[in-house]
């Protein structure tokens, strides 16, 4: 099955639980209305990829129709140094919907428990751990994640012992196979 077909699908399904959200029924069940709420908010992105897909899409037919009819060879220049410029953007957004349509693990939405202990080195491992601690921390928040921290065993030099701390929000799981 194509890549527009496969989308448009999915737009299909988007509209369907957009209508269905708004439905009394579904109001009224709320494990189906959350159900569907998150289901929406998990299509959007790839409902807003495949609109800016189709636009870029029509944007290069429309400038291979103009490059044909036109005599005028400035427009044409201008003409083709913009159709370049779509489809470079067309093969980023080719490669950001392929990565949408791949099947999501039951296990991407699970919230992640982090672990740092400092090795053998003294201070040196213990202010290095530390360092790793906070890196880990300001990715944390730069995503708008939650960081409750379970244990911690600070030195007096202020690095880390050890530390045991869980981060919570969106998607955590499938980024922290990538970082972590």
């Amino acid at each position: 099955m194509a890549l527009l077909d496969k989308l448009a699908m999915i737009k299909l399904r988007f509209d369907d639980v957009a209508q269905q959200i708004i439905e009394p029924e579904v109001i009224a069940d709320m494990k189906r209305y959350v159900k569907l709420n998150k289901e929406y908010k998990d299509l959007i992105p790839i409902v807003d990829a495949y609109k800016a897909y189709k636009i870029v899409c029509d944007n290069i037919d429309e400038s291979n129709e103009i490059l044909k009819s036109e005599d005028d060879p400035e427009m044409k220049d201008v003409v083709a140094e913009e159709l370049d410029q779509l489809t470079t953007t067309k093969q980023e957004l080719e490669k950001k919907l392929h990565l949408f349509l791949i099947p999501k693990d039951p296990e991407d939405n699970k919230n992640a428990i982090v672990e740092i202990r400092s090795g053998t080195g003294g201070d040196e491992a213990a202010l290095f751990a530390a360092d790793l601690y906070r890196m880990y921390t300001k990715y944390a928040e730069s995503n708008k994640w939650k960081i409750d921290i379970i244990s911690e065993n600070i030195t007096g030099l202020g690095g880390v012992k050890e530390v045991v701390f869980s981060i919570s929000g969106n998607a955590i799981f499938v980024l922290s196979k990538l970082v972590f």
